[in-house]
């Protein structure tokens, strides 16, 4: 266990060496993998609302129990194939031979999530949504488990590993409009009328005319089963070219020197109990936990305020404003990588955290007044605030996980990025799958019917004030946690200092 001692250093420079920086290009391409946990992963609730809630008017309790249950696979394909890269050895690394196959398997299979039929019975809808995500999750974990695995080893330098995941979530920002526009992309007018008859020339129309972008005419009811497929199939596309970019020029810098013909393969059990059993890591996660849990309801009740209460169940006006709460996202995301990174680069990244945390109670409890059917366009800055804390927090969470990564090295003389990437990818996934499920659970317990765009009064304040005081909890949760974290700035800087003096360095 943690029996290695980790003395205290004096307080390291802030510049970072030369042999230490990722070049600009591989910072880029690292990026171009968020695509796939964006859209292999959390676009999946937008759909299920959407799609299998309003569109086919699947009940929300069982949708709840499919976002939870989908879960499940995840608890399996990610340790496998975090395990499987750990120990992997191929003259192209340990990570992109599974990237790559990872890259066209997802890429090819995002469409078949919604290969359903108007008219089925909610129990053959359920149990397609089961199937499907056993089918598709673990071709996403082929990809990202070995993707998450390999910025944990991009660079040995303390900040340098926050700049990494500056730029990575700052391309983030792109994949995630994708989860708001899906909606206005099915609600366009081109999809009014269409069907499997008329489809090629209605996706010809798509990519020749301006007018079939327009939003549907108020009364009108596009196909939006069949809008939905066309837009996972184009995600798909752009998915595999991403994911070819980013095998192509990132590299794997620790696998040459300190795994081939140096590390013993890795058992299965390591990359699960053992992991587990790492404090740091475990601290982190119970922070993670926290955080997942109280945003991830965000998606479904911020959705329901905006379509049910701001724009009083007009839900073609909903989905226009959720593409533009996405746009505002996007803006203020950006803003806040360089924001929370600039503390971090100053303060440490448990300062920064704490700012991420505090920040993010404030903006919650003012989605009280900034979703409001008197200022309409007031909740695209609850969207943007949002985003501003949450690219803070993933940006020094990832950054803080790099360094786990160095003192578990430290403490078993081996390099575990796979099976710590697989098992924390695997906790915040059932956090944010757990958040988003009951979030489905919560609408149908507040009275919340999809057939009418009434809502009742003691609905419509259940779906404001839950959505505010949620997330709060989770956050002081998380906040607790961060308190008894132990890798600060000067730890990590001896931890750096033992680790070269054993193996050399990297």
């Amino acid at each position: 266990m943690d029996s290695t001692a980790v003395n205290v250093a004096p307080a390291p420079p802030t510049t970072v060496a030369p042999e230490d920086r990722v070049p600009l290009i591989q910072k880029l391409a690292y990026g171009l993998g968020t695509f796939f946990d964006m859209w292999g992963h959390w676009l999946y609730p937008t759909i299920a609302f959407q799609i299998f809630g309003l569109y086919l008017g699947v009940s929300p309790y069982l949708i709840g129990w499919a976002v939870i249950l989908n879960r499940v696979f995840d608890a399996v394909s990610d340790p496998v194939f975090g395990w499987l890269s750990d120990n992997a050895r191929t003259r192209f690394g340990r990570r992109r031979p599974y990237m790559l196959a990872g890259t066209f398997l997802a890429g090819c299979g995002l469409p078949f999530v919604l290969a359903v039929t108007p008219g089925w019975p909610q129990l053959k809808y359920f149990a397609f949504m089961l199937a499907s995500s056993a089918i598709y999750l673990p071709l996403v974990s082929c990809f990202n488990m070995p993707f998450q695995s390999l910025a944990n080893e991009m660079t040995p330098d303390y900040h340098e590993r926050t700049t990494v995941f500056a730029f990575k979530n700052a391309i983030q920002k792109i994949p995630e409009v994708g989860l708001f526009f899906f909606g206005r992309f099915f609600s366009m007018a081109v999809w009014v009328g269409a069907d499997n008859h008329n489809f090629g020339d209605r996706l010809r129309q798509l990519f020749t005319t301006t007018a079939a972008w327009t939003t549907a005419p108020d009364g009108a009811k596009p196909n939006l089963l069949l809008g939905a497929q066309v837009y996972l199939a184009l995600c798909g596309l752009i998915m595999i070219i991403c994911g070819v970019t980013c095998v192509v020029f990132v590299r794997e810098r620790y696998y040459a020197k300190l795994v081939v013909g140096r590390q013993d393969r890795i058992s299965i059990k390591e990359t699960l109990w053992q992991t587990l059993r790492c404090r740091p890591f475990l601290l982190q996660k119970i922070m993670d936990m926290g955080y997942n849990m109280g945003l991830s309801m965000v998606g479904t009740l911020g959705l329901a305020d905006t379509i049910y209460y701001v724009c009083k169940g007009n839900n073609s006006a909903g989905n226009w404003w959720n593409f533009w709460m996405g746009v505002s996202g996007m803006v203020l995301g950006f803003l806040g990588i360089p924001c929370f990174a600039a503390i971090a680069q100053r303060l440490g990244k448990r300062h920064a955290m704490m700012a991420v945390l505090g920040s993010a109670i404030l903006v919650f409890v003012a989605t009280w007044w900034l979703y409001t059917p008197r200022i309409v366009w007031l909740q695209i800055f609850a969207s943007g605030f949002i985003a501003f804390i949450g690219a803070g927090y993933w940006t020094i969470s990832g950054s803080i996980g790099a360094d786990v990564m160095d003192y578990d090295e430290l403490q078993g003389g081996r390099r575990r990025e796979g099976s710590f990437a697989a098992c924390g990818s695997w906790i915040n996934k059932v956090g944010m799958a757990a958040g988003a499920g009951v979030s489905f659970f919560i609408l149908g317990w507040i009275g919340l019917n999809y057939s009418t765009a009434e809502q009742s009064a003691h609905t419509i304040v259940m779906i404001r004030l839950l959505l505010a005081v949620i997330p709060i909890i989770g956050l002081t949760f998380s906040m607790f946690a961060l308190t008894r974290f132990p890798l600060s700035r000067q730890v990590m800087a001896d931890i750096r200092t033992q680790l070269e003096a054993r193996r050399g360095k990297v």
